[in-house]
């Protein structure tokens, strides 16, 4: 049953979304329902490009979102090792591996969530490299760097996987690229497994949010029964199962 927090999260997508629609910011039809594929996400590519925390990072944990595409063609060209989540975490091993070197295809192309997954190689948390840079789309972003997402959790789950394996730490950036109508000067709800954003990139600007929130790890007391059975990688670390390592 949804929560207090979750109807609050909802209205805040709702409003972002008639927002973004009235002002025909986004490509392919309607924001509604998802992560905005807004426009000037090349911009925000470029942008966030430009930064000393993107040109030092060798290793970046990406989205597979649209609005997310141009970031990933970057990384790609730049040589980034790029690690992209399969959809849902529906694999026991819930991510993609995009080695520039490796590639048999442009980056253009390969950055592209339907390609990876006919070209990329699956691979679970423990065949990971740290992550430098944690690219994540984001319906609405505050200025204190709580973000809210379409709604599915994967991004969370996909973050407190990486922190628990430690291969996020508190040297790794996390920075959204969204539409300038999409940042909200306004406290945002957040739970305690919501992790918050380092950077907020758009189009026109660069935002620095100051301490934004991390979980430790997965929260477990969040997670319903439905949601471990639906994802392998998680259902294999639940508390009681065989192949669990937690007490």
């Amino acid at each position: 049953m949804p929560t207090a927090v979750d109807r609050d999260k909802q209205l805040i997508r709702e409003r972002v979304w008639d927002l973004l629609d009235s002002a025909g910011a986004v490509h392919d039809g309607s924001a509604h329902g998802r992560i905005p594929n807004f426009k000037g996400a090349s911009a925000a590519a470029d942008r966030l490009g430009t930064l000393s925390v993107w040109r030092g990072a060798e290793v970046v944990k990406a989205v597979p979102d649209k609005a997310q595409l141009p970031v990933r063609v970057r990384a790609l060209s730049e040589g980034k090792t790029v690690f992209m989540a399969v959809p849902r975490l529906a694999e026991i091993r819930p991510f993609y591996l995009l080695e520039p070197a490796a590639l048999t295809v442009p980056p253009t192309e390969a950055a592209a969530s339907k390609v990876a997954a006919a070209i990329a190689p699956r691979v679970g948390v423990e065949e990971m490299r740290p992550v430098d840079v944690v690219v994540v789309g984001s319906v609405a972003v505050g200025l204190s760097g709580v973000r809210i997402g379409k709604g599915a959790g994967y991004s969370d789950l996909e973050f407190a996987f990486l922190m628990e394996a430690g291969l996020i730490s508190a040297q790794t950036v996390v920075v959204t690229t969204v539409h300038a109508l999409q940042v909200l000067d306004e406290q945002l709800p957040a739970t305690d497994h919501d992790f918050g954003v380092d950077l907020i990139v758009t189009p026109e600007e660069v935002i620095t949010c100051p301490n934004p929130h991390r979980p430790g790890g997965l929260v477990w007391e969040h997670l319903d029964r439905a949601k471990i059975a639906s994802i392998p990688a998680l259902a294999a670390r639940a508390p009681g199962s065989p192949r669990s390592t937690r007490p």
